[in-house]
């Protein structure tokens, strides 16, 4: 099986930055994309970010110009950099991988909290 290990979640003021990182192990062989998702309460699970193995990304527009995705495939691990944070981004984020099947993994989720 496929196991997502996120961290770097935590309680940041607005304005404040966090950094999540996502590593993955156990049976891979190929990585099709890796990304970020998004639960708040009483929300559905959004997507906030993902990148492709040859490293194009796709971001949620209200993320774009303030989060940055990045990868290292020989590792496979995923960040995201979280800048200027705001009170709605407030959520569990989840790492996910889809291989070239199709599959789907995702991480336990890491909790991150924007607040005064």
């Amino acid at each position: 099986q496929v196991q997502l290990v996120e961290s770097g979640g935590g309680l940041v003021q607005p304005g404040g930055s966090l950094r999540l990182s996502c590593a993955a192990s156990g049976s891979i062989f190929t990585i099709y994309e890796m990304g970020w998702y998004r639960q708040a309460p009483g929300k559905l699970r959004e997507l906030v970010a993902i990148i492709t193995s040859g490293s194009g990304t796709k971001y949620a527009d209200f993320v774009k110009g303030r989060f940055t995705i990045s990868r290292d495939n020989a590792k496979n691990t995923v960040a995201l950099q979280m800048n200027s944070l705001k009170p709605e981004d407030t959520a569990v984020y989840y790492c996910h991988l889809k291989t070239p099947q199709y599959m789907n993994y995702w991480g336990q989720g890491t909790q991150v909290t924007v607040s005064s």
